[in-house]
């Protein structure tokens, strides 16, 4: 059976050449009148099927480029403008250098064409459960800087989803940059998708995991999970298990199985929740596994 998109609806198109254009055409925006767009590669298809109110007007930021950067922050960590490209992010050295897991995060969505189109600030503001990069972030503690008229605000990362396609950003908001703290000394991180093609899907379960040792003991233990909730979330209660201790075999299988009971997955078209359980327990097992190898 062969689906066929709609057609786009209509809606008027402005392109801003500054932040303070784009801010301030937004002062005001209430009931999605007005909708951003950066790659497009999340709301164009939902436009499309009806699935989002049609805006009135959609502002199209990528000709600002003062938004498109990768760069260090001058305290250990870097910043990722809103228009930095996913493929931009995952293959930048700093990324790679600095924090390996979210070049990973970033290099696992979708497809080249889709990277070089999309950007990492739009991954999460379009708030979807499976979003690729979202575990990563959680687990380096990501701050997003918010800008509008009213000037700025700084919100964690782990404040900023409240729902399934739902954020506290404010419809007169964009958000500026997403600031990544410098990861602490020794860690190793990791981020592992389970879908059915690799990349090109969306996230049946997504694990990432970021641990430090020190003297044999486990100093700092961060696991972020994906699509098994109705927003990407930490495992708290399985980090605590393992932070202080000497990691065996019998203890990590004990964390995972607890890091599964703390999910709220749900039964859809790509996997019951309790497989979704199940793949949690087998993939934090494996992911922090592969961190204190690496």
């Amino acid at each position: 059976m062969v689906t066929f998109y709609r057609r786009l609806p209509k809606f008027d198109v402005v392109t801003p050449r500054s932040l303070d254009e784009a801010l301030g055409l937004l002062k005001g925006n209430h009931d999605g009148e007005i909708r951003l767009f950066a790659g497009g590669t999340d709301l164009i298809p939902r436009l499309k099927e009806r699935i989002v109110k049609t805006p009135r007007c959609l502002l199209d930021l990528k000709r600002i480029s003062d938004l498109d950067y990768v760069r260090e922050d001058g305290d250990g960590g870097f910043r990722i403008g809103a228009l930095a490209s996913i493929a931009s992010v995952a293959a930048s050295p700093l990324v790679r250098a600095r924090c390996a897991i979210l070049a990973q995060a970033a290099g696992s969505i979708a497809s080249n064409q889709i990277q070089n189109r999309g950007t990492i600030a739009g991954n999460i503001c379009n708030a979807v459960p499976s979003a690729d990069s979202a575990p990563a972030l959680l687990c380096l503690d990501a701050v997003v800087l918010c800008a509008s008229t009213r000037g700025a605000r700084k919100v964690s990362i782990h404040e900023f989803f409240t729902g399934p396609y739902k954020t506290v950003l404010g419809e007169d908001e964009i958000v500026r940059e997403i600031q990544i703290p410098g990861a602490p000394a020794k860690a190793n991180g990791v981020y592992i998708k389970l879908s059915p093609r690799s990349r090109m899907d969306l996230a049946v379960v997504g694990v990432a995991a970021m641990v430090s040792q020190e003297r044999g003991l486990l100093k700092d233990v961060r696991i972020g999970l994906g699509a098994v909730a109705p927003t990407p979330m930490r495992a708290k209660m399985a980090e605590a298990m393992l932070k202080g201790e000497s990691l065996g075999d019998e203890l990590l299988a004990k964390a995972a199985k607890t890091a599964s009971e703390e999910t709220r997955p749900i039964d859809d078209h790509r996997a019951s929740a309790e497989y979704r359980r199940m793949m949690v327990e087998v993939l934090v097992r494996r992911a922090v596994g592969q961190c204190l190898a690496g």
